[in-house]
């Protein structure tokens, strides 16, 4: 079998290391906000060039906080409409409704999947405040266009960069273009901890210090709260995991870059549309995602091969259950993207040889 991601070996070449990261930890007696998670934030913020990380719990609450957090600085009010891509994962809308803020839900770019800006121009009201633009499967969304339309309606950008940990555009990183960004660490991402984790990059000052108010129940001294905030901090142990799997983030972007590589040097299938990606240097690959109409039988064929694959994501979010008050809604891109999308497996520990195999596999495929 070719796993989807082999996060075992992932983690077992960097094993000694991870161990005595974790061994320090617990020599030191102190498990959160320590010394770990200060030395973490610094080094992802300097290879994000940003001012600011404030490490939480989950890559969930990292878009929360920060919408909460412009809230309680006068940024943002309960009704206020965040234009975002109808085709990102359901986390991106809990969010924005999570603070009583109103998702706006637009069509995608057909060819990179990403936020249109054509699409985000024509959605702009007077309500409008803010854009969430997602980095889906690793790929920097159209960020120099976007910042040109939020300057223009004076709108805020929270960078979704779940997926896009590395991912740059003239040397400008994912978590550097927007007014803040929310990242995700969990552990089948490209920098994965080893339990639930995420971050929060922004330079701006006065965001970052209500952040760590609200990610500690609203307190920056013990016994005194300034919010009402919650309990989401990012703990020592996993802080000390991120330090070490940082270091080699980029030598495992360039490894998927070569998987990525091969697939679309090497995959012939009409019946099979490739991903694209722009600049190299805007992709780092989370995941390698193609499109086929026949994709439910092209997965079949390839369980039978020995090949895992997995479908990012099967039903759009303005379809869930969960948003009922979306349902009415059609989207034609994003349910065709729902319904075609299918992920090859990739990861830094795959090899080429299983790159090929996938490929041949693929190209023999009876679609």
């Amino acid at each position: 079998m070719i796993p989807f991601l082999d996060l075992k070996s992932v983690n077992a070449a960097l094993r000694a290391e991870l161990l005595e990261a974790c061994a320090r930890v617990i020599d030191s007696g102190w498990y959160i906000a320590g010394n770990e998670l200060a030395a973490f934030e610094q080094e992802f913020a300097a290879y994000c060039a940003t001012t600011h990380c404030i490490g939480v719990a989950n890559g969930l609450d990292a878009l929360t906080l920060t919408l909460r957090a412009w809230q309680e600085i006068g940024r943002l009010k309960d009704g206020d409409e965040v234009i975002v891509p109808a085709n990102t994962y359901i986390a991106t809308l809990l969010a924005i409704t999570e603070n009583h803020l109103t998702p706006v839900l637009v069509e995608p770019d057909a060819s990179s999947f990403n936020l249109c800006p054509a699409a985000v121009a024509a959605a702009v009201t007077p309500r409008t405040k803010a854009i969430i633009p997602v980095h889906l499967y690793g790929r920097l969304a159209d960020m120099p266009a976007l910042l040109e339309l939020a300057d223009e309606h004076r709108l805020l950008i929270l960078e979704d960069a779940a997926q896009g940990h590395g991912a740059s555009l003239h040397g400008r990183k994912a978590g550097n273009w927007g007014d803040a960004a929310g990242f995700s660490f969990y552990p089948g991402k490209n920098l994965g901890a080893l339990g639930d984790a995420g971050a929060i990059t922004t330079s701006n000052d006065e965001l970052a210090e209500t952040l760590r108010a609200l990610r500690n129940y609203g307190s920056h001294e013990k016994y005194r709260n300034l919010y009402q905030g919650v309990n989401s901090r990012l703990d020592e142990i996993q802080a000390a995991m991120l330090r070490v799997k940082l270091k080699y983030l980029d030598q495992q972007t360039a490894q998927r870059r070569k998987i990525a590589h091969c697939y679309l040097d090497n995959i012939k299938h009409t019946a099979i549309s490739l991903p694209t990606w722009g600049h190299e240097e805007q992709h780092v690959w989370h995941l390698f995602v193609v499109l086929s109409k026949h994709r439910d039988r092209l997965q079949h064929q390839l369980t039978q091969a020995g090949i895992q694959t997995l479908i990012h994501y099967p039903i759009a979010p303005h379809q869930q259950s969960a948003y009922p008050e979306f349902n009415h809604l059609q989207l034609p891109i994003t349910e065709r993207l729902h319904a075609e999308v299918l992920s090859l497996p990739m990861g830094p520990s795959m090899t080429l040889e299983h790159a090929h195999i996938v490929a041949e596999a693929i190209n023999n495929a009876a679609l």
